[in-house]
């Protein structure tokens, strides 16, 4: 009997993190403001895969390109916080620009951006009486920087090129980072290093 309500109360749990909600997949409150300025408000929701954002306005639904959108801002009923995005034009090729969406994680000379997807990864389960693995959708985050020139290096969440992107204070930085056992690759600590960076 204990048995079955452990095999039970996994399934749930399972189920659960398979089905959950990701952010770009409900409708948020928030306004967006155009390429041509006119500024929108009521619900929106957003696909950084497709660079899209979709406003609801007196019950009809508007679709805007990231061609068409110069920022939004959501309160993320998920997250419970407010985001920023903006259009921002980023080489896709060789001498080749066009307007993605991106967010903003940390504003200042050397700003933070990102860009998010969701995938499949496999989870393996060792549990004695559930084993094998299962496949579940996760958030998958790019990380950027943009720098006062507008440049924008994407970083690929390595220390290494962490510190080459802040090599203006590199040895500041791998103390900061090594003093504070902070991962270069997790949102909240990468904030806090490019927040550090900003402040010498």
């Amino acid at each position: 009997m204990r048995k079955s309500f452990f095999l039970i109360f996994l399934w749930l749990f399972t189920f659960k993190g398979v089905c959950q909600e990701f952010s770009s997949e409900v409708w948020h409150d928030g306004f967006l403001v155009t390429s041509d300025q006119d500024t929108l408000q009521g619900l929106l929701k957003y696909d950084m895969e497709s660079n899209i954002v979709q406003v609801i306005q007196n019950q009809i639904v508007k679709t805007y390109s990231s061609h068409k959108v110069f920022y939004f801002e959501i309160y993320d009923k998920i997250v419970s916080s407010y985001r920023q995005f903006y259009s921002i034009p980023y080489n896709v090729n060789y001498n080749y620009k066009i307007p993605i969406l991106f967010e903003v994680l940390y504003e200042g000379p050397l700003s933070l951006l990102s860009r998010e997807a969701v995938v499949q990864e496999t989870v393996s389960n060792s549990s004695a009486y559930w084993g094998g693995s299962f496949v579940r959708d996760v958030v998958n985050y790019t990380f950027y920087f943009l720098d006062k020139q507008g440049n924008i290096d994407s970083y690929t969440g390595k220390k290494a090129d962490l510190l080459a992107i802040m090599t203006k204070h590199e040895r500041d930085v791998k103390d900061y980072i090594k003093k504070n056992k902070l991962k270069t690759d997790e949102i909240r600590d990468l904030i806090r290093i490019t927040a550090f960076y900003n402040s010498l």
